[in-house]
């Protein structure tokens, strides 16, 4: 099962206010493992940067001022996108900017059926927590102490850890061995199975406690000077 994560940045909210995307970042997952295939790309937005968006993302004019076009990364895009399910983090939001973009390229809109949605996951897995990209991250124990700014594709990378987790966690790899294995000569040979060294403990005789003299004395002394105790209760109904 082949899926692609991905994230874009932004000049604003709205595409259809005039805002358009600078950046997206995919990363490919084949069974929830990654691949390590990956596409990213900058684009022109022929607009201005608001400061706002650029506090967000660190992206500049400057810097955007010789990317290319939407239009002629297109087709690597797609090419890389194929009829894979999609996933982002307030999906929504990526598919309105991107099917935005294919729009004014005259390409046609990629479905919301190949949505799905993290935010939504996260909601339905831990109802009434935070469900930001970096709550669910401390959540999961995931590192992003690398992650000044928001980035396309570093955002990405750390969604596809979000995501493995919210569908099942690691252990999800442990079946695909098996599920993997290709016939003999037929391309590389599957990942081996995993193992665990497990350190062997030395075994302790079980050691016998056994009270001493004065200990019984003591005790004798104290069950003497119960009040009726329960278990002479019980003696005395049964007589």
């Amino acid at each position: 099962m082949r899926e692609i994560i991905f994230d874009t940045e932004t000049t604003g909210f709205d595409p259809l206010t005039g805002d358009r995307m600078v950046e997206i970042g995919c990363i490919e997952l084949v069974n929830r493992m990654p691949t390590g295939a990956t596409f990213h790309c900058y684009f022109n937005p022929q607009r201005t940067m608001p400061a706002s968006a650029q506090a967000v993302h660190g992206l500049s004019d400057a810097f955007l001022a010789d990317k290319p076009l939407f239009v002629t990364e297109v087709a690597g895009l797609l090419e890389f996108l194929g009829d894979s399910m999609l996933v982002a983090h307030n999906a929504r939001f990526d598919f309105g900017f991107l099917n935005h973009e294919l729009k004014l390229c005259g390409r046609p809109d990629i479905s919301l059926d190949r949505m799905i949605d993290t935010v939504a996951m996260a909601r339905a897995a831990h109802p009434g927590a935070k469900h930001s990209l970096d709550a669910l991250c401390s959540r999961y124990g995931i590192d992003r102490s690398h992650r000044v700014k928001h980035g396309a594709l570093l955002d990405a990378e750390l969604l596809a850890q979000v995501y493995i987790e919210l569908t099942g966690g690691r252990q999800i790899g442990l079946g695909l061995v098996e599920d993997n294995k290709a016939p003999a000569g037929d391309g590389p040979a599957p990942p081996a199975a995993l193992t665990f060294d497990v350190p062997q403990r030395p075994m302790r005789a079980p050691r016998i406690f056994s009270p001493t003299e004065p200990e019984r004395e003591r005790h004798r002394a104290f069950v003497a000077g119960l009040a009726n105790p329960l278990w002479l209760a019980g003696e005395k109904e049964a007589g």
